[in-house]
């Protein structure tokens, strides 16, 4: 007895439904592969208490060819990751490739309560790790009622 409401062609159901999933989120990418080559390095953000935390997965690069800047409450991470040297006499073709090459530039908006004169940035392990602090005014403290 077959089931009404799914047919044998179960790839086939899967093709549907990637179709209708596309169809609600146009502009969304369907894969690794289709993400543009703009969203290099990806990003982590969040904050503590004293401190709004950004982290950038580069990995491969010469930190000192990384270049992070905040203007206007803007903070820039650029650079340029260039493409392996090729070794004499290798002829290899290459079919695909998904590792990023060639210039980039994050920017990510600061909260107004960060501090451009507080920032620490290290890069360890394909991490590169930005610490803006918070200004004083604005990281939380107790109040005491008297």
């Amino acid at each position: 007895m077959s089931d009404p409401f799914f047919s044998t062609d179960l790839l086939g159901e899967f093709d549907r439904l990637q179709r209708q999933m596309a169809s609600l989120f146009p502009g969304f990418p369907a894969s690794l592969r289709a993400m543009r080559s703009e969203t290099f390095p990806p990003l982590n953000i969040g904050s503590t208490d004293d401190s709004v935390e950004i982290v950038a997965f580069a990995p491969g690069l010469d930190p000192s060819a990384i270049d992070v800047s905040i203007d206007k409450g803007l903070l820039t991470i650029s650079g340029e990751r260039k493409p392996p040297e090729s070794r004499s006499g290798d002829d290899t073709r290459v079919y695909a490739s998904e590792r990023f090459m060639g210039a980039f530039r994050r920017v990510v908006e600061l909260p107004q309560h960060a501090d451009p004169d507080k920032v620490n940035a290290r890069y360890v392990n394909g991490c590169l790790t930005i610490s803006v602090g918070r200004s004083e005014a604005s990281k939380p403290r107790a109040i005491t009622v008297q």
